[in-house]
């Protein structure tokens, strides 16, 4: 099964509905990748490291579409995205364009939006407390968050079974248990990815990751994240469909084959 991303139809508009839900993915990697081939790594990584890319048709003149580019970033990185690094983004976005008669006339960058959380101004006065971490960096921007020891997570499965890991944890003896970290922020080969669950047992690190209704449509993207995964020194990545679990019996017994294959 190829992980290849789908590409748009380069005979229309590149905003044009049957093409604005593949042509951010689309265009960040092709760029990224062209860049890296050429060595300029650095440029690479910035286009990896941005979330998303909003694009819209500007102008249309001597048969060449010309579009505006926006770039979404989280808000720290901002800063990374100066005129200049906007312009070697831009050419090399203009690199993959041009041979379908498409161009970037403008290209811009703007910082992610975080939801607004009800106690935001506690969030907001409390800035000089501790220091954020990688843990769980998006949920912790959402209206609603469940939290258990500290701990984020982006909705109620991840938190059931970060219960049912917590208490197989406390069953194992203190000399060969396990080690539970969700939503680690995690620099792989391209881009930055946060598995829903890495764990760390018998000297060996796997991820479990949490499939619902939206994942039905990103099986090629999962397909392709796991892979790089693995190849960043994961034993394995398990699966877990929460479609397909209705008991916690379902749960613990998945905990428990997971852990099996630690010993394999």
């Amino acid at each position: 099964m190829s992980d290849e991303l789908v590409s748009p139809d380069m005979s229309l508009a590149l905003d044009a509905p049957q093409n604005i839900a593949l042509v951010s993915e689309w265009l960040l990697g092709t760029s990224a990748l062209l860049m890296q081939h050429q060595g300029a790594t650095k440029i690479a990584e910035l286009i990896a490291d941005v979330t998303l890319l909003e694009i819209r048709l500007w102008n249309t003149q001597w048969d060449e579409e010309g579009y505006l580019v926006t770039l979404v970033v989280e808000p720290s990185l901002l800063p990374r995205y100066d005129q200049e690094a906007l312009k070697s983004i831009g050419e090399a976005m203009m690199m993959v364009l041009r041979p379908a008669g498409k161009d970037v006339d403008e290209i811009r960058v703007r910082p992610e939006i975080p939801r607004i959380a009800a106690g935001w101004r506690g969030h907001v006065k409390t800035a000089n407390g501790p220091k954020p971490t990688n843990q769980a960096r998006k949920p912790r921007l959402e209206p609603r968050q469940w939290v258990e020891d500290q701990l984020h997570f982006t909705n109620q499965y991840e938190l059931e079974l970060y219960q049912v890991l917590k208490k197989k944890q406390a069953a194992l003896p203190d000399n060969e248990t396990i080690g539970i970290m969700p939503l680690g922020g995690m620099r792989v080969r391209r881009r930055v990815v946060e598995p829903d669950f890495l764990i760390t047992y018998r000297g060996r690190a796997a991820a479990i990751e949490l499939d619902g209704p939206h994942h039905r449509d990103r099986a090629s993207a999962d397909h392709s994240r796991d892979r790089q995964l693995r190849h960043a020194g994961l034993a394995f990545v398990e699966r877990l469909n929460v479609e397909e679990v209705n008991t916690l019996a379902e749960v613990e017994k998945f905990v428990d084959d997971f852990l099996a294959q630690f010993g394999r």
